[in-house]
């Protein structure tokens, strides 16, 4: 049976270190299907998807959160949505980047990202939107959104997030851990924290063991409790109804030259790649209405 993937949020004994970790190779495995992504923009994509996995934990309610990693290499623009119900979709603008292994023999995540920012915006509704960034420090992501959390959010942390991928450019496993220090820390919990740290094998090696989430959990934190556990998925709220709502978004004048030129229209959904057909009638009604 394919393990699920999971999130978790945990504290330390003392409260003054927060930890999440997740397994994500089923979300990355269907981000990979649905965009066809290469080796290089799988690593990118679900490296990102992991992050924002985890940080959609630290949401609340009906609150979701947007992050984009806007480089200037290859790959182009990541963007990936999460909410606290473990939901998360993603994709990568030009999924289709080869580059040769780096120096340590791996995926070359940071030559393909490039330099640039990262954002992350947060919708806690009611039209309350929550905005950070922070430039990209070597476009590997793990070490990007450890930068960010410190200058962006003051909240010194620890980020590590791999995808391993196969030949047949499917995912063996993905995954990855955020450990922050909370206020109240001291030196002894920063010491504890950066020889853990330190002394760990990459998250792909770990994970690749058949290490599950719970397990991470022990290397970056042992002994903390667990406060949630959610199921993470992927998910997209895209619709033909959806859809519609865009097409009438171009104005009366595009519809009418899609009318005259095609005679029917297709749209497509950059998070998921699912295809809506419209046909003749369906754009005349649109006008009509």
């Amino acid at each position: 049976m394919t393990p699920i993937d999971v999130a978790i949020r945990a504290i330390s004994e003392n409260g003054h270190v927060r930890a999440l970790t997740c397994t994500t190779t089923q979300l990355t495995n269907e981000l990979q299907r649905r965009h066809g992504t290469w080796p290089v923009a799988t690593a990118a994509l679900g490296r990102t998807a992991s992050v924002a996995a985890m940080m959609g934990l630290m949401l609340k309610g009906r609150e979701r959160l947007t992050v984009q990693v806007k480089g200037d290499g290859p790959l182009g623009s990541i963007l990936v949505d999460a909410d606290s119900e473990g939901h998360v979709r993603g994709y990568v603008q030009n999924p289709h980047v080869h580059l040769p292994a780096n120096a340590q023999g791996k995926l070359d995540v940071g030559g393909a990202v490039g330099s640039g920012m990262l954002y992350v915006m947060r919708d806690l509704g009611l039209k309350d939107v929550y905005r950070g960034s922070a430039e990209l420090q070597t476009g590997e992501i793990g070490d990007d959104f450890t930068y960010y959390f410190a200058i962006s959010e003051q909240t010194p942390s620890s980020v590590g997030a791999g995808v391993l991928v196969d030949t047949d450019n499917s995912v063996i496993v993905s995954g990855g851990f955020i450990v922050q220090l909370l206020p109240g820390h001291t030196e002894a919990d920063i010491e504890a924290l950066e020889q853990r740290v330190g002394q760990m094998k990459s998250v792909t090696e770990i994970l690749r063991t058949g290490a599950t989430a719970k397990d991470l959990l022990d290397m970056v934190l042992p002994g903390a409790a667990v406060l949630e556990e959610r199921n993470i998925q992927f998910h997209c709220g895209c619709s033909k109804d959806r859809m519609k709502v865009l097409l009438k978004s171009l104005g009366d004048a595009e519809i009418q030259s899609l009318l005259e030129e095609q005679g029917e229209a297709e749209v497509v959904c950059h998070f998921c790649n699912e295809r809506y057909h419209f046909d003749k009638a369906e754009l005349q009604s649109i006008l009509d209405n």
